[in-house]
């Protein structure tokens, strides 16, 4: 693997050097259809000059709505080659939540999958600054009803890749904005990370040296793509590595192992209840069978790491990362076998830290918050999209503070504990209890209502309410739960409903999560209970 210097970190640039490099060899594998290098370069080029004859250019917002197929990638480097700014949106937004990404955003062009442009027609009204919308359809191209009913100029993604294959004429800086990557709220509203070419394309370069990959890997991501871990953790990774990417549709848990052997994959990354779901199908003699060498696994399973690489014949790596910021740690596949349950040792580009509430250092081996900086420029991302407090709160006495909990041993190694926030980790999803919280109270009975975790069968969390009706009103669960659904992101919805007369607060009416989730999981098989009901979710 050749490195790249940090002024030398562009989409561009590092594209065409691979494609120089790498000509014909396979770059990225999606069902039957296979790219090479060169044609990765070559499409992306195409895209990317279609998007300038469309108007778009350097510093412009393009929100990207569309689930996994190798046009993504053509979006992304495309845009990227333009100095353009990428938005991905996760593609179960829907309503109030899609957008609050789309205006919070900025973007003044989306590209949408023609089996979501629905979802972008009923809330346009509230995006203004969008001014043109193209549509990507597998099938076919645009219907003649689609473009008459739509309230402003649209057009055929497929138009893009008209364009010239010669690289476009713009001037892009490792330094230039290439990514707001949306995290979840966890004290207020989704914060866009601002994400540079080069703290893009970093992490491909530390996981690919910190993990040994080789140009013979096949790094398999079901993952979807407008995640940070699919693009940062394993998109970046393989074009780092001269490697091969095999991308799937969405996550199976019964067709897992038959499309990893499909692809020949010999690494891929597991992300929470991912793990649990892949552990809890049944055994089967050819588990060991498989050509996987490695994988990725956040958080650590300390109660069947062990036993998972045994049963299916592989290595476990770790890491400690934010979106927010950079690669923190990386536990490759050399580490010392005492140290299996840390996150790795911190990387020497960073600085760690681990402090009370008052930002002092707790001694060695003690829990507190993780705080970090690094030592080198232009490896973390710049903060959050037009949330000036938050990004001076987040670097509060110069530190990034990550909202997690966790330990440094006398090594150096990071051991992560919880979540100090008020996030909601259920499915592999990050929730924001206050987006859920923010939803619920525009129902008009509803005057007042908290989100908090409970333990999950799974062992992450499911999403529980408590919600407080306003005098008069009358409201059932199932009817409070169809209004989530219309609203919010399917992952969100409450699974646990229960109605109160008040919720418990300090003397600065901040409301305490803390009792209402010890009080609920006392008492969970008494709770109104969604799966019970029977209520199955739309996607």
């Amino acid at each position: 693997m050749i490195d790249y210097p940090m002024q030398a970190r562009t989409i561009g640039r590092m594209l065409a050097d691979k494609a120089a490099r790498n000509g014909e060899k396979t770059f990225l594998m999606f069902e039957d259809r296979r790219y090479s290098y060169r044609a990765v370069d070559l499409i992306s080029n195409r895209v990317a000059n279609g998007l300038a004859a469309q108007g778009v250019g350097h510093g412009d917002h393009v929100a990207v709505l569309m689930n996994n197929c190798p046009e993504v990638l053509w979006l992304y480097f495309g845009l990227g080659k333009l100095g353009a700014v990428t938005v991905p949106i996760n593609t179960a937004a829907k309503g109030e939540l899609l957008a609050y990404y789309v205006d919070q955003s900025d973007a003044t062009v989306m590209v949408v999958e023609a089996a979501l442009i629905e979802r972008f027609l009923e809330i346009q009204g509230r995006a203004p600054k969008v001014k043109h919308a193209i549509v990507f359809d597998e099938a076919g191209g645009l219907t003649g009803d689609l473009v008459r009913r739509a309230p402003l100029a649209i057009s055929d993604y497929r138009a893009l890749e008209q364009g010239a294959e010669t690289p476009p004429d713009a001037a892009v800086r490792f330094s230039d904005l290439a990514y707001l990557l949306y995290t979840s709220g966890t004290t207020g509203p989704s914060k866009g990370n601002m994400s540079t070419q080069a703290h893009a394309l970093s992490p491909g370069f530390d996981i690919a040296a910190a993990y040994g990959y080789r140009s013979d890997d096949v790094i398999f991501t079901c993952l979807p793509l407008f995640h940070g871990n699919a693009l940062l953790c394993s998109c970046m990774p393989a074009l780092a590595a001269d490697a091969t990417l095999a991308v799937s549709r969405r996550f199976s848990a019964s067709a897992f192992w038959d499309e990893v052997r499909r692809y020949g994959a010999t690494q891929f990354n597991s992300l929470g209840a991912m793990t649990n779901f892949i552990w809890s199908q049944p055994p089967d003699p050819a588990d060991a069978d498989n050509p996987v060498r490695q994988c990725m696994v956040v958080p650590t399973p300390t109660e069947l790491y062990h036993d998972f690489e045994r049963r299916f014949a592989l290595k476990l790596t770790s890491l400690y990362a934010l979106t927010d910021f950079c690669m923190v740690t990386l536990q490759g596949p050399d580490a010392p076998a005492e140290k299996w349950a840390s996150a790795g040792p911190v990387r020497p580009e960073v600085a760690v830290r681990i402090v009370d509430d008052d930002d002092m250092d707790v001694p060695v081996g003690e829990v507190g918050e993780i705080v970090m900086r690094t030592r080198d420029p232009w490896l973390a991302a710049l903060g959050y999209y037009n949330m000036a407090e938050a990004t001076v709160a987040a670097y509060r006495n110069l530190w990034f503070h990550s909202g997690d909990r966790g330990r440094l041993d006398a090594d150096g190694y990071l051991y992560f504990v919880d979540r100090k926030k008020d996030a909601i980790r259920r499915r592999g999803e990050n929730i924001s209890s206050y987006e859920v919280e923010q939803t619920i109270l525009r129902h008009p009975a509803v005057e007042d209502v908290a989100a908090f975790a409970v333990a999950s069968e799974l062992s992450e969390d499911e999403v529980a309410v408590s919600v407080v009706l306003c005098p008069g009103a009358d409201l059932t669960a199932a009817a409070l739960i169809e209004f989530c659904q219309d609203n919010m992101a399917y992952y969100m919805v409450p699974r646990y409903v229960e109605f109160a007369a008040d919720l418990p607060r300090t003397m600065s009416e901040k409301v305490q999560k803390y009792k209402l989730r010890a009080a609920a999981e006392a008492r969970l098989a008494d709770l109104w209970d969604r799966e019970k009901a029977g209520i199955k979710l739309r996607r």
